[in-house]
Order: C-alpha cells, then structure tokens, then sequence
C-alpha cells in the first residue's frame, strides 16, 4: 500500500529537505520504492539545463522511482527570496492550482513512500490569498513536521500543529532536528514537545558534520508512522 505525506517545517532553514530525504532514503532502505516533490523552490542556481534547486536535487537523489527534475521542481526561481515574492518578479501565477497538477501526477505514480515537501513553514503566501497549506489540503496529505529545535521552537511547534489541524489535516509524525544543540534545557524541551505534540516523534536528528541522507536516516524511525 503507498503512503504519501506533505512534510513541512516550523520555520524556514529548520532542515526539512535534510529530514525529507533522510526519511526517503529510510524508506529504500526497507525495500520501498520512493518518489519526492517540491512544488516551488526560490533560490535556485543557473545551469546549462536550466534552473536547479539544492533541495530538490537531494530529494531527487533519493527517488528510487525514474522522475525528471521539472516533475519533482516544476516552479524554480533564481532570488532567494519567498517564493510569492520570486514568482511575481518572473511573472508567474503562483496558485494551489498552477501546483496541484504537477503533484498528484508525482502522487501518481504510486510509490511506496512519497513526499511532498513545503516551502518555509505551514503558512507560506502564494499568489492572492491562497497559501503553500492550501495546496496540501487539497491533496489531502497526512503531514510531517520537522521541528527545529532552537529557543522558540515549543511555540512555533504547536501553533503549527494548531494550524494543521485546524485545517482538518492530520499530524502523522514530527522529527526533533537539532539545529541549535547548545540549546538551554534541551532534554526537557524535547520532552515538552513530545507531550504536547499529538503525533509520534519519527527521531531525533543531532547536528552532523558532512550531513547526508544516510547518515539522517539512522536517527529516523519510520515504523512509528501509522501506515
């Protein structure tokens, strides 16, 4: 049976592709075939085959199922900036529609794991009123939350899962990525979060020299999921 998941953050530069492509790569491990999207990304370098987004290659990297990279990244933009912001530079209708398509064609191809992964955290402006939320309530995902664990990271974690079910989504799992681990009272924060989360944390990623995808994954736990 496939299981597909949107996977966001608390925040910008909380490590969502290093977790995403670690649970990817977690997933092959078991023997599961893997397909990933990142439906916008901002930020992308000029290449001869066009515009190339970090994150989504390291996704990409981990699909064990064949994908292009405009099928993964189908909206890529140079700033580094947000990516409304970076769309209405280029011209471009930023709209749950222009990226619904281009997903559930990546959720078509049915593999065993797949991730849809956000930009910055749940809120995030696309063009007009709709929302980066928007687009995974429309396809119905189960979401996972990586929580940067940094001073403020309890609020910006709950309000977030506030803001996931609220919009009648739910909360498969959450990973504690430490980005800051001279973090005050670290241990009691991470029990704080696991108490008040109501979802399985999937692992506890510590700071890693030379990250890879491999080296997340052994902190990851995917049996945790409820498939």
């Amino acid at each position: 049976m496939s299981q597909a998941y949107f996977i966001t953050g608390t925040d910008t530069d909380v490590g969502k592709t290093t977790v995403a492509a670690g649970l990817l790569h977690a997933a092959r491990q078991t023997g599961m075939s893997t397909a990933a999207g990142k439906p916008v990304a901002s930020g992308c370098e000029v290449t001869p085959k066009g515009l190339r987004n970090a994150d989504a290659l390291a996704l990409l990297a981990e699909c064990s199922v064949p994908l292009e990279y405009a099928q993964v990244n189908p909206l890529a933009f140079e700033p580094a900036i947000a990516p409304h912001l970076a769309a209405r530079e280029a011209g471009v209708a930023l709209t749950v529609q222009s990226l619904l398509g281009p997903m559930r064609e990546v959720l078509a191809l049915e593999a065993d794991f797949t991730l849809i992964e956000g930009a910055g955290g749940w809120r995030v402006p696309l063009a007009d009123q709709d929302n980066l939320s928007d687009l995974a309530m429309a396809l119905g995902l189960p979401v996972i939350l990586v929580v940067g664990v940094r001073l403020g990271c309890i609020s910006h974690a709950l309000l977030t899962a506030e803001a996931i079910a609220r919009d009648g989504l739910q909360l498969a799992g959450w990973v504690a990525n430490i980005i800051d681990p001279k973090t005050s009272r670290l241990e009691e924060n991470l029990a704080t979060l696991a108490e008040r989360l109501p979802a399985p944390c999937l692992g506890r990623v510590p700071k890693i020299k030379g990250v890879t995808a491999e080296a997340v994954a052994a902190h990851l736990h995917l049996d945790l999921l409820d498939y």
